[in-house]
């Protein structure tokens, strides 16, 4: 009887799975800053504090990222963090190509960007690699004693 009972009941679980018959109960939805206690607040707070105590040469370049992302657009905000996450997975070698790109079209007008990367596209691999080798930034001169 129970050989017969298991496969219909694995049946059973498979249909209302999706359902959520079988799920667990969702996380209960975290409050609004202001709701926050002090000690939750603390912890959110103290990684951007250590940070800020760790590097005082780039406080500057911290606080004007801040600014410029409170000034942007949720559209924006969404753009950046979607950058980021693909910077993240490149690997080394296709870091140091988007360098050497953005360093390139950094100080081009939209139009001559548009025209650059229609360029880009239409290059072999090979063409692409002799444009990273003559793009590549200069060698520092060796340290002096």
């Amino acid at each position: 009887m129970m050989k017969k009972m298991l496969p219909r009941l694995a049946l059973l679980a498979l249909v209302l799975a999706p359902f959520g018959a079988f799920a667990e109960p969702p996380a209960p939805a975290l409050p609004e800053w202001s709701q926050l206690t002090a000690a939750q607040r603390e912890v959110l707070i103290a990684p951007m504090r250590e940070r800020w105590n760790a590097a005082p040469e780039e406080r500057a370049r911290m606080l004007q990222h801040a600014q410029r992302w409170q000034s942007m657009t949720p559209e924006q905000r969404a753009r950046a963090r979607r950058g980021m996450h693909r910077w993240e997975g490149m690997p080394p070698q296709d870091r140091i190509q988007a360098r050497r790109i953005f360093g390139a079209v950094r100080g081009m007008t939209p139009e001559q960007r548009k025209a650059f990367l229609e360029q880009w596209k239409t290059m072999s691999p090979a063409q692409r690699e002799v444009w990273l080798k003559a793009h590549a930034p200069p060698v520092p001169p060796p340290p002096r004693d």
